[in-house]
């Protein structure tokens, strides 16, 4: 667990009211949540209960229809922010790793640098090698991805995200797609980052992990927050019937 959070400290991210429709498909109902800094926040419930759009809202990937979303000081909903200059303090792990097949692990970690940060090559290598030893994959820096195993894809693209120094992580079921076998290396360098103080927002099936190391759990469901608290009285203590319901079936 991270140490106590700050709570006069301004909020990294703060949604208000979402609302996300997709045609006549109200996705989003109401969203009301606030993230504090060094804050680990996991995101739980059933499939297509909104859980992964209200991730993709969080840096305009998917567009809200109605409601504000805070970024530190920047409302991100209004439309003459640039959106661009935020997502480079937001850092995103998807279910699939997004990674270019024809970059090794090191070029994949180096290329936003180059691009974004516009870093010169020798200082673009020296940060990759650091986050690729961060999520242990030291050895394999001049690999290509198809060499490597879907959770070592999956560190590289966390490794990728780290590079850009975000200001908060937002993991997207990063471990759905792996064998189970493969879970344990990717969630190990998640609980590192929790107890380095990142800020993280996690959508998650991994109940372990949501108990462990998360400060905060949100059980959503229909497209709102049903219950959240601390993992022990979300997990233990469930007020909500379904909540409980919901725990029961996987726990």
């Amino acid at each position: 667990m991270t140490s106590m959070i700050n709570s006069s400290e301004q909020p990294v991210v703060r949604i208000i009211d979402l609302h996300k429709y997709f045609g006549s498909l109200e996705v989003l109902k109401g969203v009301d949540i606030e993230v504090s800094r060094g804050e680990v926040v996991t995101i739980l419930g059933p499939s297509g209960s909104g859980k992964s759009t209200l991730l993709r809202c969080i840096n305009l990937l998917e567009k809200p229809t109605e409601g504000e979303i805070w970024f530190e000081d920047t409302c991100i909903t209004d439309p003459k922010t640039n959106i661009n200059k935020v997502r480079e303090h937001v850092g995103m792990v998807f279910q699939s790793f997004n990674l270019f097949p024809h970059l090794s692990a090191k070029g994949n970690v180096m290329l936003a640098l180059r691009k974004v940060q516009k870093r010169s090559r020798e200082e673009a290598e020296a940060i990759a090698l650091e986050q690729l030893a961060k999520v242990g994959l030291s050895d394999r820096a001049e690999y290509m991805p198809s060499q490597l195993s879907g959770g070592q894809q999956q560190r590289v693209a966390i490794a990728r995200s780290l590079a850009m120094d975000p200001h908060v992580m937002l993991f997207d079921e990063v471990t759905s797609a792996l064998d189970p076998e493969l879970v344990r290396g990717v969630l190990d360098v998640m609980r590192q980052l929790a107890q380095g103080g990142m800020t993280m927002i996690v959508v998650t099936h991994e109940m372990g992990f949501a108990r462990d190391v998360a400060d905060r759990a949100v059980f959503m469901d229909e497209g709102v927050i049903v219950e959240q608290g601390t993992p022990e009285a979300v997990f233990d203590h469930p007020k909500h019937d379904r909540t409980k319901d919901f725990l029961g079936h996987i726990i």
